[in-house]
């Protein structure tokens, strides 16, 4: 048991030093480009990939352009029906 407990930090720090990596790379290049507008005007203070810039630019939806949101959607960040789903209720 005490062999487990010393092994825990290093499989934590090791499992943890990756994510930066998958987070950074999950950032598609249409999305890059798309969006980097609509980032700029509505969501500059928030880091990348962070649940705050996911937040911003949930709430700043309706008034994201027409290739941002279709980038979105191509990457999996929004469904097609969640975007009709808010034009219909006025979101």
């Amino acid at each position: 048991m005490t062999s487990y407990r010393a092994a825990l930090p290093f499989a934590l720090i090791s499992m943890f030093a990756f994510v930066p990596v998958v987070l950074a790379a999950s950032i598609t290049p249409l999305v890059q480009k798309e969006c980097r507008e609509d980032y700029r005007r509505y969501c500059q203070e928030y880091g990348l990939e962070s649940q705050a810039l996911r937040l911003c630019m949930d709430k700043a939806g309706r008034s994201l352009s027409h290739g941002c949101v279709q980038a979105l959607i191509k990457a999996g960040e929004v469904s097609q029906a969640d975007v009709q789903r808010r034009k219909q209720s006025g979101r």
